[in-house]
């Protein structure tokens, strides 16, 4: 199966195993409740999968390599007890909680979160000595005498033998406890994944060219050469960062995350002549509608190799303004509840003065900061939502600010002055909005023109689609050029539950 298949399998099997009866119990016999078995090769997003479902359930999320446990630390150290046993005394070995399983109280402590995931990554690579007391952790949920709280679902990954020479392999006995999911590595799959995390766009059209690059593990008279999707990620991540420095990116640097030195040499190539297409086409005069005949009659003109690498900057510039657009409004329509309840804290309290609402707002920004934390420690929380909760903490610690500056005292003028910094916040947001879906459909305008109704115009519609950011941003804000091409091509029937799903307040 592909990884988003393991990633349903998975979310399904974690809301089963948390459910309870009336009384509390697990509705599943601990036994019964096999612990997931993510196996596949490396670098295929088998850690991003429970981050992603930890997030999606909002549950805390503990994780733990098992290369480096020993059997001491697993099931904690032995020391003598003293017990009296009809009279008799006795001393008795026991054993100290494990590591693993006192990490998930502190946990619990840490976060409030009172359900999780536990995650053992690199479980078929357990030392000799701990091995024996795998099987029963499997089935029973112990380490020792001491058992994974009620509320944690157990998940474990491995890689197959050929990619780790420490590798164990399971015996029946051993995978008739486990849940198995056998994941490979599937471009198309993990493109979906791309789009919404931000891939550079010079990954995702090399790749949309030569999809057989996506993931390569071989053996050469040189060694290992490998080429993987967490490679791919981590090297979008140092471009951007490369980019914004203006360093120069190079082959040097690709083949330190790209192992395979002519797929490393073939994308250093595709990078340079990505940024040339991005300074002779001049994306931001196409959004701006301004088509000069130099650029109209290249695009005409180019291979469909460069118009997918034309519709790629195109996309990359309108997704990242489309994005702060969407973090801006969901940031805003965070606030607008604490406001709320900032305007009942005010009506409530008799005795008024400078400090009083001073006090109110920062009770209500420490407050969240706390709610921040905890989500954070939990693992449990997105970077976009914890961008969410930083900016509404920012704006209320300014709004504190711009009280004591002016000197209200009243909280009607205090609550006044609070909203209009809201409203106009608002106001330019809207504004940004409103120039955004210009670009859009300059955008839409010109693929048509250009490229007419044909693969170019499916690339654009599917990727404004299956981006989430651009998915809000279009339930928002109807564009009549989508909704055509959206309707003509059926993306997919889902869309309108999408849709219809993201929340339409009015702010």
């Amino acid at each position: 199966m592909n990884i988003q298949e393991a990633n349903e399998q998975i979310e399904k099997t974690v809301k089963i195993y948390i459910a309870t009866d009336r009384y509390g119990g697990s509705r599943i016999p601990i036994q019964r409740l096999r612990p997931v078995f993510l196996l596949g090769a490396p670098g295929i997003g088998k850690t991003a999968i429970m981050e992603q479902i930890a997030e999606e359930l909002g549950l805390a999320l503990v994780s733990y390599s098992m290369t480096h446990h020993t059997r001491q630390s697993a099931l904690g150290l032995p020391y003598i007890s003293h017990k009296n046993y009809g009279g008799t005394e006795f001393d008795v070995s026991e054993y100290t909680m494990s590591e693993i399983i006192a990490s998930v109280y502190e946990m619990m402590e840490k976060s409030g979160k009172k359900e999780g995931i536990l995650f053992l990554d690199e479980i078929n690579c357990v030392s000799e000595t701990l091995a024996p007391s795998m099987l029963q952790f499997l089935q029973f949920k112990t380490f020792g005498k001491h058992r994974v709280p009620d509320g944690w679902v157990i998940a474990t990954a491995g890689n197959p033998p050929q990619f780790n020479r420490s590798v164990r392999e399971f015996d029946v006995v051993t995978l008739d406890r486990l849940k198995v999911l056998e994941v490979e590595a599937d471009y198309d799959t993990w493109r979906k994944y791309a789009v919404n995390k931000g891939i550079h766009g010079s990954i995702l059209t090399y790749l949309d060219i030569k999809k057989s690059d996506f993931y390569v593990i071989e053996n050469t008279v040189d060694g290992k050469s490998y080429v993987t999707a967490r490679g791919w990620e981590d090297l979008s991540e140092i471009i951007y960062m490369y980019e914004e420095n203006e360093f120069a990116v190079d082959e040097t640097l690709i083949s330190q995350y790209l192992r395979n030195k002519r797929i490393a040499r073939e994308f250093a190539a595709y990078y340079d002549l990505y940024q040339k297409y991005k300074q002779d086409y001049r994306v931001q005069q196409i959004l701006a509608g301004k088509m000069d005949a130099d650029i109209r009659d290249r695009a005409k003109k180019a291979g469909f190799d460069e118009h997918l690498s034309l519709i790629g900057l195109l996309l990359d510039a309108i997704q990242a303004d489309i994005r702060e657009n969407v973090e801006r409004e969901d940031a805003l329509r965070k606030l607008l509840l604490t406001l709320r309840e900032l305007k009942k804290a005010f009506s409530e309290v008799e005795q008024w003065d400078q400090n009083t609402v001073l006090n109110i707002l920062r009770a209500n920004w420490e407050s969240l900061q706390t709610m921040l934390e905890r989500e954070d420690i939990a693992n449990s929380i997105s970077a976009d939502e914890k961008k969410e909760y930083q900016m509404v903490i920012e704006t209320l610690q300014q709004d504190a600010k711009a009280i004591h500056m002016v000197g209200a005292t009243r909280p009607g003028d205090a609550f006044a002055l609070i909203k209009e910094r809201f409203d106009r916040e608002v106001g330019e947001m809207k504004a940004a909005r409103t120039e955004i879906s210009g670009k859009l459909s300059n955008l839409f305008h010109f693929v048509e023109k250009m490229f007419g109704t044909g693969n170019e115009m499916l690339v654009l519609v599917t990727d404004l689609t299956v981006n989430y950011n651009s998915a809000a941003f279009l339930s928002r804000c109807s564009c009549k050029e989508y909704e055509k091409y959206n309707k003509k091509f059926q993306i997919y029937e889902r869309q309108q539950e999408i849709a219809d799903a993201l929340e339409k307040l009015q702010i």
